[in-house]
C-alpha cells in the first residue's frame, strides 16, 4: 500500500546516506537533510521524483535550531516535506529558488519572521513586515516579546525572585 512512498525513501536515503527519511502515512514522505547536500536533495527530488512544486516552506524556531520544511509535490500525489536544520547560533540556509522560483517568498518570510540568513534572496525586501519594522526584531521567535510591552519591561523571574530572598 505504501510501496511508492516507501520507495522514495529508500532510493533517496541510498544516494544521500546523511539523508533520513520515513513514510508519515499514505503519500506522505518526510526527508530530513544536514545543510550541505540540501540544494542537492532537492534537485534529485524535483528530477527523479517528479516533485515539481514547491507547495510552501514553513520556517521554524525549534529551540536549539532553526528549521526550513519545504513541502513538495510530486506528479504522483505524493507530498514529501524535506526538513533542513540549522544551530540557534548559526541560522545559515542558501535559498532554494534556483530549483523552485516560488521559493522566494516564504524564505523572505523566514528571514524577516526569525532572523535567519538566506544567501540567495534580496537583502532589501522586508516581506512580510513595514518598512518602519525596528531592525533586529523577529516576532517569530520563541524568545521574541513586544518592545514596550509589560514582560519586556518586566525583570527575569529568576532575578526578581531572588531579590525577593535577599540574594540580589
Amino acid at each position: 500500500m505504501l510501496e511508492h512512498e516507501e520507495a522514495i525513501v529508500t532510493d533517496v536515503t541510498q544516494k544521500f546516506p546523511e539523508v533520513t527519511g520515513t513514510v508519515q502515512r499514505e503519500r506522505r514522505v518526510w526527508l530530513e537533510s544536514p545543510r550541505a547536500g540540501f540544494l542537492d536533495l532537492l534537485t534529485y527530488l524535483r528530477a527523479e521524483h517528479g516533485c515539481i512544486s514547491l507547495l510552501t516552506v514553513t520556517g521554524l524556531d525549534a529551540g536549539e535550531t532553526f528549521q526550513l520544511l519545504y513541502s513538495l509535490a510530486g506528479e504522483n500525489g505524493v507530498v514529501v516535506c524535506a526538513r533542513v536544520s540549522a544551530p540557534a547560533d548559526d541560522p545559515v540556509f542558501d535559498t532554494a529558488s534556483d530549483i523552485y522560483k516560488n521559493a522566494i517568498l516564504p524564505e523572505l518570510e523566514a528571514r524577516n519572521l526569525l532572523g535567519l540568513t538566506i544567501h540567495g534572496i534580496p537583502e532589501d525586501i522586508r516581506y512580510p513586515l513595514p518598512d518602519n519594522w525596528p531592525e533586529g526584531q523577529y516576532p517569530l521567535r520563541k524568545s521574541w516579546v513586544l518592545p514596550g510591552s509589560e514582560e519586556a519591561a518586566a525583570p527575569a523571574k529568576g532575578a526578581a525572585a531572588g531579590k525577593e530572598e535577599g540574594n540580589g
